[in-house]
């Protein structure tokens, strides 16, 4: 099912969230490569099968191979990062934050985008996984690359927009699991 066939199963509760979906995906805060990679990131973030299967193939058409692979590999990095710093911002032990993290983030200067692009896209997933530590990292990166509060404000909507949808999307598949075992 493509992304347009998607929303078109958005159910009435959630239209505002279809709404927001398609005026923010064409928001001039940000450019077609930073929302269609906020998009993706957030997608894959939010952890619905359908809607990232939706998403990579809609996303094709506006980004380069590589930047597609790009935002798919900031959610995958943060999906480790925010366990293990979020961890870090919990926990009241001190000494943790002093010991070396021994894990692999390579892909952090080897993604081949603009470095602006990858950080909104790390900052787009951080705010879905709920890390505050990566969060205040990634926007403040982004703000030093230029990216104004308007665009980082922009990339947090549609990352929230994103989220709500795979919620529905999930919470859907779950009614219609139940009414069929009835």
């Amino acid at each position: 099912m493509n992304l347009t066939e998607l929303m078109e199963t958005v159910p009435t509760y959630a239209r505002d969230l279809k709404l927001n979906f398609s005026n923010l995906s064409q928001q001039k805060e940000l450019t077609e490569q930073q929302v269609w990679g906020t998009i993706v990131a957030s997608a894959v973030a939010s952890r619905n099968t359908e809607l990232t299967t939706a998403v990579f193939a809609e996303a094709a058409s506006h980004l380069s191979p590589q930047a597609l692979d790009a935002a798919k590999a900031a959610a995958s990095i943060m999906g480790m990062n925010n366990v293990y710093y979020r961890f870090l911002h919990l926990t009241s032990n001190e000494n943790y934050r002093t010991m070396p993290a021994r894990l692999r983030m390579n892909i952090l200067r080897s993604h081949g985008v603009e470095h602006v692009d990858f950080e909104l896209w790390s900052l787009a997933a951080s705010a879905i996984k709920g890390c505050g530590v990566c969060v205040d990292s990634h926007e403040k990166v982004v703000r030093e690359k230029g990216l104004g509060e308007d665009a980082v404000l922009a990339a947090v909507r549609l990352a929230s927009v994103v989220h709500g949808l795979a919620t529905v999307l999930d919470a859907e598949k779950v009614a219609v699991h139940e009414a069929l075992a009835v």
